[in-house]
Parts: C-alpha cells; structure tokens; sequence
C-alpha cells in the first residue's frame, strides 16, 4: 500500500510497505528517508499517536493512501550548568600549554592572547563577551532566516532593508578606514596672527562667513569700542541668534611686518573667536585661500596660517573639543551690516553694502525722517523719502540694487557722495 508521511516543517515523504509492517520498521525506514532517529520520532494516525512498536500498519487501522504525521521530539535537555558557567581557568590553563595555539590566538585576537598570559579575570571577562557577540549574531541569522520565509510580511521586510542597509553602511565604513583613514582626522581651521593698535590677536579666516566679526571684549582691549556706530545695531539670525551691538567702520589690521590692511568690523556679542576674518574683507582686499602654501595670500605678501599649537588656549579648545556653543562663524555667516531701524532722527536705517540676503531684525522706524541734507527734494509723504532718479541711476551703475540705492541715500540723507561710499 501507499503511504504518505508529513512533518511539522513541511517535508513530504511518499513510502509503498505491505500491511504487516510493524511500527518499529516504519521508522526505521523513516530515518532512511530523513534523516531523524527513530527515538526522535513521534508518529500520529487521524490525531492518535503510535506508541507499540509491535504492532503493524493494519493492527493500527491504516489504510491504502491514508496520511500520517511525524514530529520530531525535542532532545532532552542536556545539563547546562558546566556550559552557562564554563571553567574559565581550565580553558585558560588548556590554551597557555599548547604553544601552537596560544600562538593561533595571539595572530586573531592579540588581546585576548595577553589577556590569557597576565589577566585572568579579564580573560574570562572577554571570553563572556566573545560568546554573547556569538549569540547575538545567532539570533540575528535565525531572525533573518524567519523572515526571509514569509516574503509577503511588510514589516518582514522592513527589517531586511534595514539590515541590508546597514550591512552596507558597515561595508562604506570599512572601505573608508582601510582606504582613506585620513577622512577620519581631525581639521583645525584657518587662523592667522594679526595686530590691532598693538594687540596682538588670533583671527579666523572664514570665506563663509559673509561679514568681519570682532567680538566686544575684543574690540574693548584693542581700543575700537569708542568708535562703534549703534545705528548698526540688531540682532543676528543663524542657527541661533546674537545681538549685533554696532560696526567699526575703519580700523588698520596688521598683518606683517609691513603689510596693514583697512578693515570693518560688525561687532557681534556671543563666544567664540576672538576675531573673524568674512568674506567682505577677503573680497575687497583680493585675498587667496592657498591650502597648498598653507597661507592666506594676497598680491604681494603671503600670511602663513597657524598650526594647532600655535593656537591660544580657548581657540586650541575649540578645535579639539568642537563645541557648538562656542561657535561665532554661524552668527557672522548671516550677520550683515545692516544698521538698525530704530535710530532717532535725523539718522534712518543704513545701506546694505552686500546684496546677499541679510538677517539683521531692525524695529520700527520713524514715520517722517529728516533729511540731513536739504539739497534733496521731499515728496512729503510720510514714511517714504525721494530722491532724485540721477542718483539712483548713479549708485546702481556702481553695482547697488535699487532698493539698496535708496536704503544708501536714506542713511546718508540724501548725500550721493557718502551713499556711493558705503558700497566700498
């Protein structure tokens, strides 16, 4: 007769044995089949177990065609106490009298090798960790196994792709430490040594930073506090805020021996460096960022840049400890010179001299500003200032929008003369 034989797991055995086949010889034929021990072996006929072994096919009432079911009995549990509490002294004692394979495990693993020769009880402590990494990536790979068996569940694969992806994250990471392990170095910025009415100082050069930032402290000890103008006062928008106090409109920066610079300054509050060299001075002076010199260039002089140990104390800090709340160049990069609106008349708001978008907050300005010059006509409308469309034409053909334009004349009151010099 034909005989079908099915498993928990889906396997399917099709057997031809006569009727008077005792149970003990199915299994037997069964362990041919697959492999499972006949004492691991639990046979059931419509829902009633086989247990004589005696007895044959037809004394159990199985038919031609009929099915039965096989389980595989779980193995009894072996004593664990020796394996979840291993003898880690003996397995030391075993690895140090075999030369060979202290050796084999001073090639994989150095440490552990030490571990075995100096440390017990670090040894056993690796060895634990060793065997739960072990674990762990056991039940991972029976986890992903689970999953990959059903690949219609969702969240199944899900995690798949997120495993994939970390694989592959793992797999970049890798390549990257073997190939270019210098991207993982640490870069300190640009700084260079300057001189400000005989202070020696530190400034940051930063092409992203749209405006030259100085900080109070700092222009208080170089003497630049007195000729702050507040009408430039406001407040600094970036990844946080700061108050802008007002600008330094000139003031000679040296560089070298007998190299000196004009400069600006926006004199920011908040921590960081002590001087920030932005892109409005880098631009107007022609200056070259040159990485291969390792120097700040400009026409006919080279400035070299400071290495880390050059660098005073709270700058070296910054660059080894990177605290974001000691970062200035965020506040500069949006800082623009534009003064605040909230200055008493006759003074209305400044000209912007950078056309790239500001974030200077102004507040409310006087409704009828007087004009400081009276050879520029007044519409009278309040609030509003006219002037005349040569001036306008004039300022923009020197590279000012027009609304800039008529920010400059408004803040010089009219005087084209000082409103084309705010554009240098």
């Amino acid at each position: 007769m034909r005989l079908t034989v099915t498993t928990n797991d889906e396997s399917i055995y099709s057997l031809s044995l006569d009727r008077q086949m005792a149970l003990e010889d199915l299994k037997a034929l069964l362990e041919a089949e697959s492999g499972i021990p006949p004492t691991e072996q639990d046979l059931y006929h419509n829902g009633k177990e086989m247990v004589d072994l005696k007895k044959t096919m037809e004394q159990y009432g199985v038919e031609d065609d009929d099915m039965l079911l096989m389980q595989r009995k779980r193995a009894p549990a072996a004593d664990t106490s020796e394996s979840s509490h291993p003898n880690f002294d003996l397995m030391r004692q075993h690895v140090l009298s075999d030369p060979r394979l202290l050796q084999q495990l001073s090639n994989l693993n150095p440490d552990l090798a030490r571990a075995a020769r100096d440390d017990p009880t670090r040894f056993a402590a690796m060895v634990q960790q060793l065997e739960q990494s072990r674990r762990q990536a056991e039940s991972q790979r029976a986890q992903m196994t689970a999953e990959n068996a059903d690949p219609f569940d969702v969240e199944a694969q899900k995690r798949i792709e997120d495993a994939i992806k970390q694989e592959n994250i793992a797999a970049n990471l890798e390549a990257a430490m073997e190939y270019n392990p210098e991207s993982f170095a640490r870069v300190t910025r640009l700084y260079i040594s300057v001189e400000i009415n005989g202070k020696q100082l530190v400034a940051l050069v930063d092409s992203g930073a749209q405006s030259t930032v100085i900080s109070p402290e700092t222009a208080e000890r170089c003497d630049l506090m007195r000729l702050v103008d507040t009408r430039f006062a406001g407040v600094a928008k970036g990844v946080g805020t700061a108050n802008i106090i007002g600008r330094v409109h000139s003031a000679q920066m040296k560089l070298s021996k007998d190299f000196f610079l004009g400069c600006s300054f926006i004199v920011v509050e908040g921590k960081g460096s002590e001087l920030l060299l932005g892109l409005d001075m880098l631009q107007r002076h022609r200056a070259c960022i040159d990485l291969r010199k390792n120097a700040l260039v400009f026409d006919d002089c080279e400035i070299p840049f400071l290495a880390e140990h050059e660098l005073p104390e709270k700058q070296r800090m910054m660059e080894v400890h990177g605290s974001a709340d000691d970062e200035m160049p965020t506040e500069a990069r949006f800082a623009g010179p534009q003064a605040a609106e909230n200055a008493e008349a006759p003074h209305a708001a400044p000209a912007v001299s950078n056309p790239a978008p500001l974030s200077a907050t102004p507040t409310s300005i006087p409704a009828n500003p007087t004009p400081a010059s009276t050879n520029v006509p007044s519409t009278g409308t309040p609030g509003q200032q006219q002037y005349p469309e040569e001036y306008i034409t004039t300022l923009t053909n020197l590279g000012m929008s027009r609304q800039e334009a008529l920010n400059a004349l408004e803040m010089s009151g009219g005087n084209i003369d000082l409103a084309a010099s705010l554009l240098f």
